[in-house]
């Protein structure tokens, strides 16, 4: 272990590396589970990486890499990430299946991120479960893993204690996911700002972006867009809207489309639920004022449109979300 992890006390989480190392996703992980915080006390992650090829060992952008220890590490950790792999069709070693075979048995949890999902289905730990990957990768993981069943739409998934994210960013949203269980969303909220990423984003649901939709630089549609945002209770038609704008209904939906790529209905609608999001995750107003105070009007009109984009109510989204004080590991 590193010094900085001698002194803490929290779940060790070891990194695997090999010989081919992704340097993104390796890069990922220690920044989320390596890097010194102070702020969440001495019960915090303890960081190492771990070698499963003899060295020297290279990483993508031409760089060698000296690990803090060797498979051994796997043998005591608490969870095992495996960022990415060296290829689809490499083999992985029968030394490794049965360490994570065993650091799983004894109630480790094993994370992958990216094409790092190959080495989890080698060892057959997910077999009769669903795994996620980069979707580059879904239809070779299905040929060579029939027993796994594979979803290339999800950001991650989990199964028995084994995580799977997809592209490199979703390792990402993987990582905060297990702050947030195990110290809270607090915690998880702290990690999201250093890194400048939205605060949560759950395995299934990409709707949890926080602008769902861009908007086209210098459009003439945006000064509309700040007056909506700035006062979502208002009754906002397509004709008022329009009206702002000084055009025509028809012209100001063509505008509109091409400066967003939604219809104003959706757009707003986004908006709106994104404003409550806003309100459940940091208070306790009431369901009603809070769709009153984002223009949906009443609460059974936003939990409609929460599980149409979410797939949660807004009720389980605030008991989720809800910022709470930093806690221990269960």
């Amino acid at each position: 272990m590193t010094k900085q992890s001698d002194q803490l006390t929290g779940p060790s989480v070891i990194a695997l590396v090999y010989d081919g190392l992704c340097t993104f996703e390796f890069g990922i992980v220690t920044e989320i589970f390596g890097l010194n915080r102070p702020e969440m006390g001495s019960n915090w992650y303890r960081y190492a990486s771990a070698a499963i090829d003899d060295g020297p060992m290279r990483a993508h952008g031409g760089l060698t890499v000296v690990a803090d220890g060797g498979p051994d590490l796997i043998n005591t950790a608490d969870i095992i990430v495996v960022p990415g792999w060296r290829g689809q069709d490499m083999p992985v070693p029968d030394d490794l299946c049965q360490r994570l075979c065993a650091a799983h048995q004894r109630g480790a949890r094993l994370v992958s991120l990216c094409s790092g999902a190959f080495v989890l289905a080698a060892t057959g730990l997910l077999d009769g479960g669903t795994a996620t990957t980069h979707w580059r990768y879904a239809e070779a993981l299905r040929r060579r893993h029939p027993s796994v069943q594979v979803d290339e739409t999800s950001l991650y998934r989990s199964h028995d204690r084994i995580f799977t994210a997809a592209g490199s960013a979703a390792g990402i949203d993987l990582l905060i996911e297990l702050v947030r269980l195990d110290y809270g969303a607090k915690a998880a909220n702290s990690v999201a700002r250093r890194l400048v990423m939205p605060a949560h984003r759950t395995g299934g649901q990409a709707q949890f972006l926080e602008r769902p939709v861009a908007t086209r630089e210098g459009s003439e549609i945006a000064p509309l867009l700040d007056s909506v945002r700035g006062d979502l209770a208002a009754d906002w038609t397509i004709a008022s809207m329009a009206r702002l704008c000084r055009m025509s209904d028809r012209t100001f939906l063509r505008r509109f489309s091409e400066a967003t790529g939604a219809t104003p209905g959706d757009w707003l609608a986004a908006e709106r639920v994104d404003a409550a999001k806003q309100l459940l995750s940091h208070g306790d107003t009431a369901m009603e004022d809070v769709a009153q105070a984002v223009g949906f009007g009443s609460a059974h009109t936003m939990r409609h449109h929460f599980r149409q984009r979410l797939g949660i109510s807004p009720t389980a989204y605030r008991a989720r979300f809800m910022d709470e004080l930093v806690q221990s590991p269960a």
